[in-house]
């Protein structure tokens, strides 16, 4: 993330200011929290859109070995 582009760009006032409310950022770390936002959320869409096309194999069991879990099945 070490290339960057100054942009203009014109944004409505109240929505700008409801997103620094969230965020408690400026508006470049407003704006590049956002647009991550939006690229994950895009990528989770896409990925959701392939559950039952692609095979895995491999053991999951094996793969978790070397990770510990919480009580919820979160990795720790």
């Amino acid at each position: 993330m070490n290339d960057t582009r100054k942009i203009t760009a014109f944004i409505p006032v109240k929505l700008l200011e409801t997103a620094q409310g969230y965020t408690q950022e400026g508006v470049t770390e407003t704006l590049r929290i956002a647009l991550e936002r939006l690229a994950q959320s895009e990528w989770s869409r896409r990925m959701l859109e392939l559950r039952g096309k692609v095979h895995l194999e491999g053991d999951l069991a094996e793969l978790r070995e070397d990770r510990e879990f919480d009580e919820h099945g979160n990795v720790i």
